[in-house]
């Protein structure tokens, strides 16, 4: 099938590559010792470096922590990794766990991670500095890491629906990584039996040959829910030959939008493209009835017009130009969020801040995130109807309601209903209104203190691809009459905000947005680029100033005094503001006071100063923060740095 269909389409003869031999040939092995017992000895046996595989990131990291016990790499070995990490940012809180664990030549891989973090362990790898790393499956997907072994701690995974055994593809992917070209001669790959099958060896054994003590054995029964596997598991799918691929095409908006923007006929483009693919041809039917729906929905918005008469180039439809030049509807809901602003007053002053929500609402769940901020606002309901009185029962079903925020949900939900009615394309996805971006805004969270608050550590890729997704849907999906100042701002701050804590998921995207721009020169540190001055952006900057006085200015309104002095070696925060509290009872932290108007930033030849008014109920307005910014260490560390913070009495 592909030998004729590459042979049609380049009109090249195609010769099909079918024999499984490997220059470097695989060893496999089942073994019934602990793992622990089975990495040490991998590694005294020169069989490093060894990837032990993983399938849950949780597991990963607390089997990488365990080993950090385990005299894994000499002290001149440590040298040469501390050597090679150099002055690598180490910037969240799983870096400085990450930091403490590569120092001891263990390495962690996962997809929660950040790029660079990844970045930094193939890098080290590669290098031959790290004898063991731990991590997932993501192992088999398009990494290069030099790998001697690999160690499966097992023989099943939950692949978001159920936890059922390996495909013969996934074990052979992951274990085709053992065997190094050029180095080894041979590769290892080793399945550990599971956990109750290895202490049911260690119990037999210790009875020996007796009869009598073989009798007597307790075994241990596999947990409740145990998916079976063994080693007769481990024999079928090493013999067995990989599951045949399937065709995976599908019809999007952003699809149609860049094969109305080529020049030519896109009828005729797009007919090509639905019918010469690897799909059957019932699901051929079904793609072109989703993309005629599509088509007529994007003409229905306003976002592509039919010509009566092709134009010079050929098209005999177009994007209507007045939409931004990198506009792009990446999202099945892009349409519908587009009309949707139209339902906002230009006016309010949460106006910015519900253009966030409409985006956010179509954006991809990330669910870690989502139930983080369920569980939190859980936990304040419960304390709320503790000190109300509730009784338990009634509370258990009061929290049931409780969940994640969700603004803007009673006027775009029944906005989408209405929508779907005329779009049947939307039966097939959900409308999800949800707050992250919002959330930092609104709290003046950093990323690190994002993280942080919801406990999100072992999900730091994640967050940062979902707010670099949300950066790229507000640059390219918000229409100019909807892009004001403060939503340009946002945008502006979010993109920096990415980039500070690793840019290589915006920098090749913004590259290809861009091709005409040359690629910016930037020193390149052990495991990514080295992140731009925080200053590089002045209006990002100035957003993130913002930030970090108004976040003070609710930690005061809370009176969160501990907090306080934790930010800074400023002023006594309680006791310089007890007459603003004495005389107006409260600090506003409302819309109005997190907005322009009530700050200044100003920035000289020498310093960098900011004032922050304090918002007051009688409108006064005649407490402020003053600050100086140390910019050498905000460059450094990618975050606000203040030289000195004071409280400006009215």
């Amino acid at each position: 099938l592909f030998r004729d269909d590459l042979t049609r389409r380049t009109g090249r003869a195609t010769t099909v590559v079918s024999g499984s031999e490997r220059p470097v040939p695989l060893m496999f092995s089942y073994v019934t010792t602990p793992i622990g017992e089975t990495i040490e000895e991998l590694v005294s046996t020169h069989l490093a470096p060894v990837y032990v595989v993983h399938f849950t990131q949780a597991s990963a990291l607390e089997r990488a922590q365990a080993l950090t016990s385990v005299n894994v790499a000499s002290k001149d070995e440590k040298a040469q990794i501390a050597d090679a990490i150099g002055q690598f940012r180490f910037t969240t809180g799983f870096g400085k766990t990450l930091s403490r664990l590569v120092r001891h030549g263990i390495g962690v891989h996962h997809a929660g991670m950040l790029p660079k973090y990844r970045r930094l362990v193939e890098k080290l790898a590669q290098d031959g500095l790290l004898k063991v790393i731990c991590g997932t499956d993501t192992l088999g997907v398009g990494i290069n890491v030099p790998i001697r072994t690999v160690l499966f701690t097992g023989l099943t995974k939950y692949d978001g629906i159920r936890t059922r055994q390996l495909r013969a593809r996934e074990f052979h992917q992951i274990a085709g990584r053992a065997g190094r070209a050029g180095y080894d001669t041979l590769g290892t790959v080793v399945v550990e039996a599971p956990e109750h099958d290895i202490e049911n060896a260690r119990l037999v054994a210790k009875a020996g040959d007796d009869p009598k003590k073989l009798k007597r054995v307790q075994r241990k029964k596999a947990p409740d829910g145990f998916v079976s596997w063994g080693e007769p598991t481990f024999e079928r799918i090493v013999a067995a030959s990989p599951e045949p691929l399937s065709s995976r095409f599908s019809v999007s908006n952003a699809m149609l939008l860049n094969v109305i923007a080529r020049p030519g006929n896109c009828f005729v483009a797009m007919r090509h493209l639905l019918e010469d693919n690897h799909e059957t041809r019932p699901a051929q039917r079904k793609h072109i009835l989703r993309a005629i729906t599509l088509y007529r929905g994007l003409v229905a918005a306003g976002i592509v017009e039919q010509l009566p008469e092709p134009d010079a180039d050929g098209r005999h439809a177009r994007l209507t130009m007045d939409l931004q030049p990198d506009f792009a509807l990446n999202q099945p809901l892009s349409p519908f969020a587009l009309a949707s602003f139209e339902l906002l007053d230009a006016d309010s002053p949460t106006h910015a801040l519900d253009v966030v929500s409409i985006i956010e609402s179509t954006l991809d769940d990330p669910r870690q995130i989502l139930m983080a901020q369920q569980h939190a606002a859980r936990g304040e309901a419960v304390s709320q109807m503790k000190a109300d009185g509730i009784e338990y029962d009634e509370r258990m079903e009061l929290l049931e309601e409780v969940t994640w925020p969700k603004p803007l949900a009673e006027l775009l939900v029944p906005a989408f209903e209405i929508d779907r009615g005329g779009h049947p394309w939307l039966n097939e996805v959900a409308l999800s209104p949800k707050s992250v971006v919002r959330d930092m805004i609104e709290r003046a969270m950093t990323f690190a203190e994002l993280i942080s608050h919801y406990g999100l550590t072992r999900s730091e890729g994640l967050v940062l691809r979902y707010l670099a997704d949300a950066y790229r849907a507000l640059r390219q999906t918000v229409p100019p009459e909807a892009r004001t100042e403060e939503v340009q701002d946002i945008t502006e701050w979010l993109g920096e905000l990415v980039r500070q804590v690793d840019s290589s998921l915006l920098d090749e995207w913004e590259n290809l947005t861009d091709p005409g721009e040359e690629p910016e020169a930037r020193p390149e540190a052990y495991g990514g680029d080295t992140p731009r001055p925080i200053t590089a952006n002045p209006r990002a900057f100035r957003v993130l100033v913002r930030n970090a006085m108004f976040k003070r200015i609710e930690l005061a309104a809370a009176g969160r005094w501990d907090d306080l002095d934790d930010l800074d070696d400023g002023p006594d925060w309680e006791v310089e503001l007890e007459p603003f509290f004495a005389e107006y009872g409260e600090i506003g932290t409302g819309p109005s006071a997190r907005g322009p108007a009530l700050f200044e930033l100003t920035v000289g030849r020498e310093t960098t100063s900011v004032r922050q008014i304090i918002e007051d109920p009688d409108g006064d307005q005649g407490w402020a923060l003053g600050a100086t910014i140390d910019l050498d260490e905000s460059n450094a560390l990618g975050e606000i740095v203040f030289d000195e913070i004071t409280i400006i009495a009215g």
